[in-house]
């Protein structure tokens, strides 16, 4: 599973792919230079049930420890994983 980061203007989103199909995408919104917000995770049906959304939330943990930024996650799915992994608080 590859997982890439698309950066735009003020919003920004991170693909999953497998074989040059799209597994999943997580898209978020800046709210200023230090923090961004998760809004929607989606994963296509056919890779249901093989941690595609956690995969794409950990990536988005990873870019906010690298660039030592905060996640504010407001879409359900990436709110939960940071519910169940009381060990990625330290991005919120």
């Amino acid at each position: 599973m590859e997982i890439t980061q698309i950066e735009q203007e003020h919003k920004g989103y991170f693909k999953a792919s497998e074989n040059d199909t799209e597994a999943g995408r997580m898209t978020y919104s800046w709210a200023g230079k230090d923090k961004f917000i998760i809004d929607h995770t989606e994963v296509n049906p056919a890779f249901n049930g093989r941690g595609v959304g956690k995969q794409l939330v950990l990536a988005a943990v990873d870019f906010a420890r690298n660039k030592q930024i905060k996640i504010i996650p407001l879409c359900p799915f990436a709110k939960s994983v940071f519910e169940k992994n009381p060990d990625l608080g330290d991005v919120l």
